[in-house]
């Protein structure tokens, strides 16, 4: 017999110790199970509206410069956060963090949670936001009627630490969208760029010249960078931000540890500190947009849109519109990208109501009017 042969037929030695230490039962089948209907539960939502749709902005003073829209507000909870809160709860499924029953937490200025909630509710999982006191009440409305249960805290800062702390009490997990939007969304397929460039390829100017997403967690401007890269395009992305928020400071000092004082006022986007899942070296260019800039902005794409739009769609058509200014300066022609991000009908009690603003001290009169001058070619910005 050969002598490897042997060994292998050879009785193991007594030892007088167990080979094997671990005398807990084997896990049942039942794990797997919700597990799989969890999945399918997230992957049929994502099937299904197949996509948003790519519109059209109508503005024949700029002559060659095409303005299109991605409307996210047509998701089923309302915003942009739809896409995100699906890849958030999936990658914890799938990375062993969510089980059947699992409290889920999330830190959420408020369309996150909102979306967060409304999966949760699918998946049965008791859900948890902490969120900003000034989160305008429609959203937490909107958090409430999915089954979700909102904790408030007077400072943006507390938001990390309360949601942490909670997930401990709670024996629950934080999704923590601020350090896993960007990790959770693949993209290199599948993702909301992928859908813009394909959505595009009929149009006059099929590569835009810029792509226009302004940054809460940072995730959706890194997905988009990220494929542009990815797949060779010329495309270049700007990140419109917020008057209150770090990520712009962080950007042109090359500084990822910035922070700001003050919460941001444009609800969804800006933050007192730059994200992990914002990736500044996938960026091309960033601007500052004051607040009440980016409200007229707002104000003048919901009259030509015939419909209400959140504050986080203004500052992405502010920076849109300033973008469009430099291309007719200079003669060039193409194509604009930016996102309608979620309706204005969650601001009602806030950006439309003319008594809160003139309470936050926002007259948007002035700079509506430019922003119409330029649109209607009388202007520039």
């Amino acid at each position: 017999m050969h002598a490897a042969t042997q060994a292998l037929s050879a009785p193991l030695p007594r030892t007088g110790q167990p080979l094997c230490l671990d005398f807990t039962p084997l896990p049942g089948r039942a794990r797997c199970r919700w597990i799989e209907r969890a999945i399918g539960i997230l992957e049929s939502d994502a099937a299904c509206p197949s996509d948003t749709p790519l519109r059209k902005l109508e503005v024949p003073a700029l002559s060659g410069i095409d303005i299109y829209l991605k409307d996210e507000s047509v998701h089923p909870t309302g915003s942009l956060k739809h896409r995100v809160a699906r890849s958030l709860l999936l990658f914890a499924i799938c990375n062993g963090r969510i089980a059947e029953g699992t409290p889920v937490i999330e830190a959420s200025s408020g369309s996150t949670a909102v979306s967060e909630a409304y999966f949760c509710r699918l998946l049965g999982l008791p859900f948890f936001a902490v969120m900003p006191r000034a989160t305008s009440a429609e959203k937490v409305a909107a958090i409430a009627l999915y089954g979700g249960q909102c904790h408030f805290v007077d400072s943006p800062q507390e938001i990390y630490a309360e949601a942490a702390g909670l997930a401990a009490r709670l024996g629950g997990v934080y999704l923590d969208q601020f350090t896993y939007a960007e990790r959770a969304t693949d993209w290199r397929t599948g993702n909301i760029a992928q859908s813009i460039f394909e959505q595009m390829r009929r149009e006059r100017h099929p590569v835009p010249e810029w792509i226009v997403m302004s940054a809460g967690t940072g995730g959706t401007a890194s997905t988009i960078g990220r494929y542009i890269r990815y797949r060779h395009l010329q495309t270049r992305l700007c990140v419109p931000d917020a008057e209150h928020s770090a990520f712009y400071d962080g950007f042109v000092r090359h500084c990822p540890t910035a922070t700001c004082r003050r919460g941001s006022r444009i609800e969804g986007i800006g933050r007192p500190r730059v994200e992990p899942s914002f990736i500044a070296d996938v960026v091309d260019h960033m601007i500052k947009v004051p607040d009440v800039s980016s409200l007229a902005a707002m104000k003048v794409l919901s009259r030509r849109l015939g419909r209400p739009v959140g504050g986080s769609t203004g500052t992405n058509f502010f920076g849109l519109c300033w973008l469009a200014a430099r291309m007719r300066e200079a003669g060039q022609t193409g194509s604009l990208v930016t996102l309608i991000c979620d309706s204005g009908e969650r601001y009602r009690n806030t950006y439309y109501d003319e008594g809160w603003m003139r309470q936050a001290g926002f007259d948007t009169g002035p700079q509506e009017a430019a922003i119409e001058a330029f649109l209607q070619g009388r202007a520039t910005l």
